[in-house]
């Protein structure tokens, strides 16, 4: 046999190093793409149920194809970050097996899955259950927090930022989080449900029907979808939709404000928890700590970070609120940087 042959055999052999994120709004998978790279797989954490006009049979459709055709009865599990009940456990399983099924994710696999920072012990577990207890993984499964996962392509290539002094800020859907690591040790880690891209979007929601003096009523899903579309912060131009009337006909309008204005002040908001709840927290219970990672790039990830000069203005306001120079660095994909550090992590215990 010769060298090239065994190498290929032992490639071959070598099990898939996996990183899941599953989150509220979109699960990621960062897989190998059987070429020696990697790919990464975005769908809506969501899921819809049908029968099939044949033969009776109960059918799934899972993620933007639910939420198309099924707009009236998609369920979207994880709303609150994680599983709560018995039935959104189940959505998640049947959810997560179609989307692992769905792109060939080898059951021969190190899994990595980012763990919200939440406080709801319940709810770890149940996605603890939903991963762990799917059909990839076999090698090995651990999870890791988000926080961290969505860190470590922030500061570059490889796992650099597990050996670092740094404090991250997760701009998730259902929360925000913000943690200082300490060569991957988590310090003084905070979260809360207040200042969300959910928020956001129930914001957009209001805001158009007041622009539009009532006649328009956009649900959440449209709010969002302006949001990811529309919204940037120093680029922003007004756009127009058109919706069906009751009656008949249709409804065209502008929306202007009523993205603009909801994300402005939820950057003002994450500005202040960070500046004002959380690093005098981090101060008073790891003064050095803090002093060394304020020193460094604080790491945005998540979502609302999609968002154009979002993270510009983070940095901006955060340092104009704290008196001093802070620098802010964001992943290329702040929404796909979690399953990808978690990627990483998958790689090296492989």
């Amino acid at each position: 046999m010769s060298d090239d042959e065994s190498t290929d055999i032992n490639e071959s052999d070598e099990s898939a190093a996996v990183g899941v994120k599953l989150g509220s709004t979109r699960t990621v998978l960062d897989v190998p793409d059987g070429r020696g790279g990697r790919e990464r797989h975005s769908v809506l954490t969501c899921l819809a149920t049908y029968e099939d006009a044949i033969t009776g049979e109960e059918k799934v459709l899972f993620g933007e194809e639910a939420a198309v055709e099924y707009p009236d009865r998609v369920r979207f599990m994880l709303r609150s970050g994680l599983p709560e009940d018995d039935d959104s456990v189940a959505d998640a399983e049947r959810f997560f097996e179609a989307v692992v099924d769905a792109h060939d994710v080898p059951a021969d696999s190190a899994v990595v899955y980012a763990v919200p920072t939440i406080d709801n012990e319940a709810g770890v577990e149940n996605l603890k259950s939903v991963i762990e207890g799917s059909s990839i993984g076999e090698v090995e499964t651990r999870s890791y927090p988000e926080s961290l996962c969505g860190a470590i392509p922030a500061y570059g290539d490889d796992l650099d930022a597990i050996d670092e002094v740094f404090v991250s800020v997760n701009l998730g859907s259902t929360t925000m989080e913000a943690c200082a690591y300490r060569r991957g040790e988590q310090l003084s880690p905070f979260s809360t449900g207040s200042v969300t891209g959910n928020e956001v979007d129930r914001r957009i929601v209001a805001a158009v029907e007041e622009e539009t003096q009532g006649r328009v009523h956009i649900d959440r899903t449209t709010a969002r979808e302006y949001k990811e579309q529309h919204g940037d912060v120093y680029d922003f131009e007004p756009f127009t939709d058109v919706v069906q009337q009751p009656g008949g006909g249709s409804h065209e309008f502008t929306v202007d404000r009523g993205v603009q204005e909801p994300i402005d002040r939820y950057i003002d908001e994450a500005v202040d928890v960070v500046a004002n709840e959380f690093l005098p927290e981090l101060a008073n219970d790891h003064m050095k700590p803090y002093q060394l990672a304020l020193g460094r790039p604080l790491a945005v990830t998540g979502g609302m970070a999609c968002i154009p000069g979002l993270t510009e203005e983070f940095e901006k306001r955060l340092s104009d609120e704290l008196d001093r120079d802070v620098e802010v660095v964001s992943p290329d994909e702040p929404a796909l940087a979690a399953a990808d550090g978690a990627a990483r992590i998958a790689e090296r215990l492989v």
